[in-house]
């Protein structure tokens, strides 16, 4: 039951920080910049959005791996 909440807490939480933080994180960031080649640019932004939307799934994980231990009808259980 953990493995299923911290993967439904996960999922959750980069679908929401995808929508509405990434991209006007990476976005915002990516302006406060100067760069020589549209390359440079997309590929900050990516790393941004990517980097942001993994925290993110991470901060997730640990939350439902935490709420689902007292989910769980053994939580000896792991």
């Amino acid at each position: 039951m953990r493995y299923l909440a911290a993967m439904i807490f996960a999922a959750t939480f980069a679908a929401v920080t995808t929508f509405f933080l990434a991209t006007p994180v990476a976005s915002w960031a990516v302006d406060q910049m100067k760069f020589d080649s549209p390359d440079q640019v997309a590929d900050l932004h990516s790393a941004i959005f990517l980097g942001i939307n993994l925290f993110a799934m991470l901060i997730g994980w640990t939350i439902g791996w935490a709420l689902g231990r007292s989910l769980s009808a053994t939580p000896d259980d792991d």
